[in-house]
């Protein structure tokens, strides 16, 4: 079985909308974008290479898509991940695309939901979705999720797109490895672990 990981960069009120670049994704007014880097270190850095080191493929959304295959193809081949990037396996979902032209990459057919499943059952190794917000609450939301890789960085925006919105069901996590940085910033990876328990002080 592939495991399906999903690995965010997230604020501290949880915002994981446009973390990249000023540019990134302005949907619904968001004035924010480029708040990661700011809160950067080389601790978060070799955390976040390390995801993709035993990653198979990445699960995309179509925003997310896009915005690395107008990048990663033409990136410094100097940075270290630009070579992974552009070789790594990539699914794509989305109901608006009708094909994908970077490197490796396949777009989903049907149902994203059935499509994951299937991913899942085809192979052992790991799939990261990486930013995708809306895809991942999907998969979030029909149980498909295997283990959350989160930085959560010393900052507040107040408003944006967050992983966890009004709706996520309410689940346990089993921690399996957290740690913060010289800089404030918190590398945690979690595991759904059933549903939460409930007791009174």
């Amino acid at each position: 079985m592939s495991r399906i990981i999903v690995c965010t960069f997230l604020t501290l009120d949880g915002v994981m909308q446009a973390p990249g670049a000023t540019d990134e994704d302005a949907e619904n007014g968001f004035e924010h974008g480029g708040w990661q880097k700011p809160t950067d270190d080389e601790e978060v850095g070799a955390a976040i290479a390390g995801w993709y080191e035993h990653a198979e493929a990445m699960l995309l959304g179509r925003k997310t898509y896009e915005l690395f295959a107008s990048y990663w193809p033409t990136a410094d081949p100097g940075n270290p991940f630009t070579e992974r990037m552009n070789s790594m396996r990539k699914y794509v979902a989305s109901r608006t695309l009708t094909s994908v032209e970077w490197q490796n990459s396949t777009l989903l057919e049907g149902d994203v939901v059935d499509a994951v499943r299937k991913l899942q059952a085809s192979g052992g190794g790991e799939i990261n979705v990486v930013g995708s917000g809306d895809l991942a609450q999907t998969l979030m939301g029909n149980g498909l999720v295997d283990e959350y890789r989160l930085t959560i960085h010393p900052v507040v925006i107040g408003t944006g797109k967050r992983l966890f919105a009004g709706g996520a069901i309410p689940t346990a996590l089993e921690p399996v490895s957290v740690s913060a940085t010289k800089g404030g910033t918190v590398v945690g990876v979690y595991r759904p672990n059933g549903e939460p328990s409930y007791d009174s002080y």
